[in-house]
């Protein structure tokens, strides 16, 4: 394992009881320079670990100039062994290189020769299973942890690892092959240790995974390694540096993993004086009843016990995570597991984000978010958090500009969420607010767009306009730019757009694009953003769909009339937006089907609508519009008074007759009824008229039908449900209201005898007249 000259510490990556090794080996063996397993370019940003404000978990991010997207992750933990090399190396002064691969060359594919000749075809996904196999155990993790990570060290700190080479040893001389990439790793490694020699160290301390130590023992010969590297790929030009990480983004199961399960639990392994499980269990109990659990001390006693008996009855040296938690879900949490998982997010994974200091190389757009966030009070953090912001006020109107834009970019710091606050207004917004490792990377690639935040968003959104294939994509990126203040970009996206509109002439794609549009302009009202061209474009949009709905909406199948329904409502509400005078419209408008003269745009879409509604099939669903789309049309008119409730009563005994499709009647009633029942009990004669057409579908027709009108009814208030059907179940819906009994004579003496029971009720001394002798009662 050690010569005169070098000490090569194995190490399983992110192990506590490795770490603790490490540090035990280093303060014994006092080497005069140390080498890590890393990426060389590493060399250049490593000092930044002597600055206090570089706090782990954080992780070496090397990127693509060319290509930032093309990006690797180095992360380190505080139980990390390598991080503890980095620090013992940096407060002894001592030089510290790193001796893997560069990432320029991994971000190149290797050849498909991955196996050795004379190996296995595959390299085992955890060489410590094998390990745990032959000692007997069924789990890796918990072997591991017996014999490594819940040992502190002994009076020979290089004694664990002489043991950890002899075993990895054992498994290659076995057969367990390793890849080309690993021939390629470890002869790169040898390499960079006859250099750190040439250099003059004589005590030179290597710390790298386990596995790799066997091939680092045996030097062949300078030419063979020269060999093996001349086949590597050509290497791209890299930058790279520190960034936070999270110990969430350790963990396996996040999409970076790094072969830790429970990262919190192993820091506090690391970290905790003395006993751990004992501070755990009391940090565990804390948390539970924060969350309004009753835990007390004695629960925590208990638990402590449970845990310590376990780990004696499964042969264990100190209970591990599996008995802790076993004690916390019997104990602490009574049994649940809904608390359990509560435990195992906080504490066994945990939120804890690092940092790092503003020395650390990053580009122009990184360093104008980092601050924009310190002005405005938006610190990153792992944890989810809501925020609900006041557009009124300058700062949340910062705020809420630099979320967009930052979304816009690719960076989903911030999701628009639920508002907690009772307000329909657009002066209000809430986000959910989580930051993640990775948007380092997406910051990279969208560098290549500006400087600054809003350089990057303006250019960004220019880029994304002129290459939109759809219209509706457009008008949602005009409401974008609105919401993050970009008035540098609208005119560009405005020109495309109108460009778009122009040539466009799918109606459902002119309503899908109108919505948005009228939303950028109310937000344009709360901003103060000068929206004449956005009124001019919406305004076209409208004119346009009002004229080409009623045809476009002929011989829709099922699918279509159901996309196209949404569509109509949307389409409603944002003319109700946009003609002021849509929400003054009244039953003075024309209810006939004649017609009236149309003076504004909410008229010109009643127009529209009265068209739409008279479009019945006369030879065929195809020569008309589906039933669904024409009673939707009513109730849309029939809700905005420009129908009364007789002309809607007329409509529906003309759909409900004999002489057409029941299909088509139910799609019809669904149209008619969605958004609301209440009418059918504010109006009998329409609920009469339904239900004595549905008397008297036949029973192959109304099996036909029945999903439809389910669909339909499901849709309604609870209430009001319930309310039909017990106007139906009463007797006949078309007669009138049974006029109520007259109330009779007052029984004074049964009325007297509940006098007590109130007054005792309410507290007061009852006050029972005399009644006169005689009086008839």
């Amino acid at each position: 394992m050690t010569d005169a000259e070098v000490a090569l510490l194995g190490i399983r990556h992110h192990g506590p009881g490795s770490a603790r090794a490490v540090a035990a080996a280093l303060a014994q063996w006092q080497p005069d320079a140390v080498l890590i397993e890393g990426p060389m370019e590493a060399d250049a940003v490593v000092h930044l670990a002597a600055e206090k404000d570089l706090v782990p978990p954080v992780a070496l991010l090397a990127h693509a100039v060319d290509d930032p997207a093309k990006a690797a992750f180095w992360p380190y933990a505080e139980f990390s062994p390598e991080w503890v090399a980095i620090r013992h190396a940096v407060d002894h002064d001592l030089p510290v290189r790193f001796i893997d691969l560069p990432a320029g060359h991994g971000f190149a594919p290797f050849t498909d020769d991955d196996a050795d000749a004379d190996g296995p075809d595959e390299l085992p996904a955890d060489p410590l299973a094998l390990l745990a196999e032959a000692a007997g155990h069924d789990d890796a993790e918990r072997w591991w942890e017996d014999v490594v990570e819940h040992r502190a060290p002994g009076t020979d700190a290089l004694a664990p690892f002489a043991a950890v080479a002899e075993a990895m040893g054992a498994l290659r001389a076995e057969g367990l092959g390793e890849s080309r990439r690993d021939q390629l790793r470890e002869a790169h490694m040898r390499q960079q240790i006859r250099a750190a020699r040439r250099a003059g160290h004589r005590r030179i301390a290597v710390v790298c995974g386990a596995f790799h130590v066997p091939a680092l023992e045996t030097m062949p010969t300078v030419a063979h390694d020269r060999a093996l590297l001349a086949g590597l790929p050509k290497r791209t030009r890299v930058d790279i540096t520190w960034i936070p990480w999270t110990h969430r983004r350790l963990s396996q199961a996040t999409g970076y993993g790094a072969g830790v399960q429970s990262p919190g639990w192993y820091h506090h392994l690391f970290t905790a004086e003395g006993d751990p499980v004992p501070r755990w269990l009391t940090r565990a109990a804390e948390l539970l009843r924060a969350e309004d659990h009753p835990v007390s001390s004695a629960h925590v006693i208990e638990a402590v016990r449970l845990a310590e008996t376990l780990a004696v009855l499964r042969g264990r040296p100190l209970a591990g995570l599996t008995e802790t938690l076993d004690a916390v879900r019997a104990v602490l949490c009574e049994g649940s597991d809904v608390a359990l998982e509560l435990v195992r997010e906080r504490l066994v994974v945990g939120d804890a984000l690092g940092e790092v200091p503003d020395a650390a190389p990053a580009v122009p757009l990184q360093r104008d978010l980092a601050r924009l966030q310190r002005s405005l009070r938006l610190k990153p953090a792992a944890a989810p958090r809501d925020l609900d912001l006041d557009l009124r006020k300058d700062t949340d109107a910062a705020r809420s500009r630099l979320l967009h834009r930052l979304r816009l970019l690719g960076v989903e710091w911030g999701v628009p969420a639920r508002s907690s606050v009772n307000s329909s207004g657009t002066f209000r917004e809430s986000w959910r607010l989580c930051w993640q490792p990775e948007f380092a990377v997406r910051i990279a690639e969208a560098a290549q767009w500006g400087t600054t935040v809003e350089e990057a968003a303006v250019n960004k959104a220019v880029g994304t306009a002129r290459a939109a294939a759809e219209l509706a994509e457009l008008t949602g990126l005009v409401e974008t730019c609105l919401l993050a203040g970009l008035s540098g970009a609208l005119p560009a996206v405005m020109r495309v757009l109108a460009d778009c509109a122009a040539l466009d002439t799918d109606v459902a794609h002119l309503a899908g694009a109108l919505p948005a549009l009228v939303r950028a302009l109310r937000y344009g009202d709360v901003r103060g953003t000068d929206h004449g061209a956005l009124a001019g474009a919406a305004a076209g949009l409208a004119e346009r769909v009002c004229v080409g709905l009623p045809p476009a909406c002929v011989g829709l199948d099922a699918e279509s009339a159901a996309a196209m329904r949404a569509r109509i409502d949307e389409v409603h509400g944002a003319i109700a937006l946009l003609d002021p005078d849509a929400a003054t419209a009244t039953a003075t408008a024309s209810s006939t089907d004649t017609g009236a003269d149309i003076g504004g745009l909410a008229d010109r879409w009643a127009a529209a609508l009265r068209s739409l509604a008279r479009r019945e099939p006369t030879g065929g669903p195809a020569t008309g519009a589906p039933g669904l789309l024409r009673g939707r049309a009513v109730r849309l008119l029939l809700d905005d008074g420009r129908l009364d409730s007789e002309e809607a009563g007329r409509r529906l005994r003309l759909v409900l007759s004999v002489a057409n499709a029941p299909a088509d009647a139910a799609g019809w009633v669904e149209g008619f009824l969605t958004g609301g029942g209440a009418l059918l009990l504010h109006d009998p004669r329409l609920l009469a008229l339904l239900d004595e057409w549905l008397s008297g579908v036949g029973g192959e027709v109304f099996t036909d039908v029945l999903p439809l009108l389910r669909r339909t009814f499901a849709g309604l208030e609870a209430g009001v449900r319930s309310t039909i059907g017990g106007r139906v179940a009463a007797g006949p819906l078309g007669a009138a209201p049974a006029a109520p009994e007259t109330a009779g004579e007052l029984d004074r003496d049964r009325a007297d005898a509940a006098v007590p029971v109130l007054a005792l009720l309410l507290g007061v001394r009852p006050k029972i007249p005399r009644q006169p002798a005689g009086r008839n009662t």
